[in-house]
């Protein structure tokens, strides 16, 4: 892949116990951020990810770094073996991905990207359990009816519940107050959404139920030491490039409570030139939403030592 690609990373959801281990193993530079990583964070999160449990690993407050720290690991990998430096043109993460995104670009450094999203995520928990919720997949409904159901479910029962995830190819994620979240889905199952799943996450992240997370975690933001991107980031909130300190600061603090559009920050990407994806962390979820939204575009995931390796 040329310089031309957009380096793209995951979010919640593609954690497994035991992923990089296999690259600290092999990579000494790899193993090296590990160890930078409980020392920044002050415990062994290396050792949550490599042995679990799964538990610990599933704790938002554990996986939003542990998520973080497996993308840059794999990219530092990467780079030992060819030598050099990835070249990207631009780079997106999905939800907390975006961190690990900016901290490719330079934006971040790799100590503050991890306590930045650590703190993100013991909050996200706090808000979490002030408001029993939860949230869901809707396959194939439109976007319209999606959000119609939810004002429905909203109203009668006087609760939040809000589209949450844009993750294209027919696939929208609605979160919110238990009791609301529960009419939405019958609401939009009988819209015709093909399919209404229950996601195993506790909490309704990117919803209205996480402002009193938002809230402490802008005070957190504004002293966040935050430098310009070498390259666009295409935000999580707006599905545009973001590149200097400010605008990069006030995305994050929107992020929280805001939608993930991440259908439409592909289909800009693509629409601005950038049609090559490379997805550094666990599994290809980001890789098969891309190929669903943009058929035409290239992608490659590179979540282990042995694709490691085999990278041309």
């Amino acid at each position: 892949m040329s310089a031309s690609i957009v380096l793209v990373f995951p979010g919640q959801g593609a954690q497994a116990v035991g992923m990089g281990k296999d690259v600290a193993e092999n990579c000494a530079d790899a193993k090296a951020l590990f160890a930078r990583a409980d020392e920044a964070l002050g415990f062994k999160l290396s050792q949550i990810v490599f042995e679990g449990p799964d538990t610990a690993l599933v704790d938002t407050a554990n996986q939003q770094p542990a998520l973080v720290l497996i993308g840059l690991a794999i990219k530092a990998a990467l780079e030992k073996k060819l030598g050099k430096p990835i070249e990207f043109a631009a780079g997106a993460g999905l939800s907390l991905g975006e961190y690990a995104a900016l901290s490719a670009a330079g934006a971040l450094s790799f100590e503050d990207a991890l306590k930045l999203v650590r703190r993100r995520g013991e909050l996200m928990k706090m808000a979490s359990e002030k408001v029993p919720c939860g949230m869901a997949v809707v396959l194939n409904l439109d976007a319209e009816k999606v959000a119609a159901a939810c004002k429905q479910a909203a109203d009668e029962t006087k609760q939040v519940v809000s589209a949450s995830n844009f993750n294209g190819g027919g696939q929208i994620v609605i979160g919110g107050a238990t009791d609301a979240l529960a009419k939405a889905m019958e609401l939009c199952k009988a819209a015709g959404a093909k399919r209404v799943m229950k996601l195993p996450v506790a909490g309704a992240f990117h919803t209205a139920l996480m402002q009193p997370a938002s809230d402490e975690f802008n005070a957190v933001l504004d002293s966040a030491d935050i430098k310009a991107a070498r390259v666009p980031i295409f935000a999580n909130v707006t599905a545009g490039p973001v590149q200097t300190p400010d605008q990069i600061r006030d995305a994050l603090k929107r992020q929280i409570t805001s939608p993930v559009l991440w259908e439409q920050s592909v289909k800009n990407l693509v629409a601005a030139g950038h049609t090559k994806f490379l997805e550094l962390g666990p599994g290809s979820t980001v890789s098969n939403m891309i190929k669903r939204i943009a058929p035409e575009a290239q992608t490659q995931s590179v979540s282990n030592w042995a694709e490691i390796q085999a990278f041309q």
